[in-house]
């Protein structure tokens, strides 16, 4: 599960309430989704401007999915 952990250590670093991340890993025909749920405080600091901080964040997944041979999605939960 790298990819859980390679999120987590992402997100860890932004937001400010560490002890609230919450992500859950689903495996299917399709790939991985990853499902982020952090502190409501938290989500200017996830979505960023213009959803530009979580588009980042999934373009990295993106990558390291190339990497470890699977497609790697991305949601936030409000």
């Amino acid at each position: 599960m790298k990819e859980v952990d390679f999120l987590k250590f992402v997100v860890e670093n932004i937001v400010a309430h560490k002890n609230e991340i919450e992500i859950e890993r689903k495996e299917d025909e399709f790939g991985v989704l990853l499902t982020l749920k952090v502190n409501k405080e938290d989500m200017p600091y996830i979505i960023g401007k213009g959803w530009n901080i979580v588009t980042s964040m999934r373009s990295l997944l993106r990558v390291l999915g190339l990497k470890l041979g699977k497609k790697i999605n991305l949601k936030v939960l409000d």
